[in-house]
């Protein structure tokens, strides 16, 4: 068989993570018609949501570094295949208990490929630049979540078949991409047995400075993504007075995409550090808009936080992972990239099912309010943080032009 060249290859890695993302997203425009169907509570909707993120978390801390000992082709031929298995699943769905197994079947998959594809990029990089995998991740991973729901709720719009379709279209992209995955070069070298037994995620000690900040980044930008996954729909819906499942999808996907604009335009010209500081700001005050939306029932204010919250998401998880991804061993690179992940899902999950058990007693609005007050607190001592570890050169004053 042809073998992929190095540079397709590359491609190849990194539209695994943004298309892995984008199906994770892809269920949600649809939870409401499945409770309508089914009849069940939104508490059992969100342990729908928390299966997906437990399965990612057990595919991370069972099988996190799997790839740097038996290679990231066969990880990435296995994940792909479950991925396409869960397609057909979903397609076949008939009750809550198929979404269960579903969901837990994506998690688990999404984890294997998370992980092996995020090490394979470093390793397939045509200059093993950090700062190219960053930008490069970072952009994919942030378009994915925003497409998955937009063009989600564009198929259920405006085509027939709303349970099927999407998934049929995830099934047509997992089975081009595993072929493309058959077809790849094995990156590493020396390979040994597998260690499938429970760990802990680790990091070792010359990275685990960067590596909290990179934690504390992406636990404050994807804690809001998962809050506006799971009631970003709900509160733009009601701040719109629409029932359009494009409009409902609207907030979700302006967060996404201007984060992934701001990696785009900005990510290169700044210093990590810079993007982790800036960004976690602008995080911080988007957010706090987003909450203000809701007391003030605009949805133009939503809109406005979205757009400020959305770059700062962006260059925030940008700027840590990129100084990050710089200090990285190359015999570490999976466990390492697990484990970040590890941080990430549970960011994205914890929160969101808090919010989807709290929003019945408490409110829609009562309950943004305290999520994202919380996210935008992180989001500031990120902020501190990266100031304060800032490298020695930029803190010299700088000799002022003539």
């Amino acid at each position: 068989m042809t073998r992929l060249s190095q540079p397709r290859a590359y491609a190849l890695v990194t539209a695994v993570i943004g298309l892995a993302l984008f199906a994770s997203a892809t269920p949600s425009p649809l939870y409401g018609t499945y409770r309508e169907l089914w009849g069940f509570s939104p508490a059992v909707l969100t342990l729908v949501y928390a299966t997906y993120a437990f399965g990612v978390l057990a595919a991370l801390l069972l099988a996190g570094r799997v790839s740097d000992d038996v290679g990231r082709r066969p990880v990435l031929i296995v994940a792909l295949s479950m991925l396409l298995l869960t397609s057909v699943l979903f397609m076949l769905a008939d009750s809550v208990a198929w979404l269960f197994v579903a969901r837990g079947l994506q998690g688990l998959a999404t984890g294997l490929a998370l992980g092996a594809a995020s090490a394979a990029m470093l390793d397939l990089h045509a200059r093993r630049d950090p700062a190219g995998v960053g930008l490069a991740n970072g952009v994919v991973s942030a378009s994915g979540m925003g497409l998955g729901v937009l063009v989600t709720a564009a198929l259920i719009e405006w085509l027939p078949a709303p349970r099927v379709l999407p998934y049929v279209v995830l099934f047509v992209l997992f089975a081009v991409s595993l072929l493309g995955a058959i077809a790849m070069p094995e990156p590493v070298e020396q390979r040994t047995r597998p260690r499938l037994t429970p760990q802990r995620p680790r990091v070792p000690a010359g990275v685990r400075r960067p590596f909290l900040l990179a934690a504390l980044a992406v636990l404050s930008s994807w804690s809001v993504g998962g809050l506006f996954l799971s009631l970003g729909p709900q509160l733009t819906a009601t701040l719109f007075d629409s029932s359009d499942l494009l409009v409902a999808g609207l907030g979700a996907f302006v967060l996404s995409a201007t984060g992934a604009v701001a990696q785009l335009a900005l990510g290169n010209r700044m210093a990590p550090w810079r993007g982790a500081a800036y960004g976690s700001v602008a995080l911080a005050v988007g957010v706090l808009t987003i909450v203000a939306s809701a007391s003030a029932e605009s949805g133009a204010l939503l809109l406005v936080g979205a757009i400020v919250g959305g770059s700062g998401f962006g260059l925030a998880f940008l700027g840590a992972l990129r100084q990050l991804t710089g200090v990285i061993p190359p015999h570490h690179r999976a466990e390492v990239m697990s484990a970040f992940y590890v941080v990430a899902y549970t960011s994205l999950s914890l929160p969101a099912v808090g919010a989807g058990f709290l929003v019945t007693p408490m409110g829609l609005e009562s309950t943004f309010e305290l999520f994202g007050s919380i996210a935008a607190a992180v989001a500031l001592v990120v902020a501190f943080e990266a100031w304060r570890t800032r490298p020695a050169e930029a803190r010299r004053p700088q000799p002022v032009p003539a």
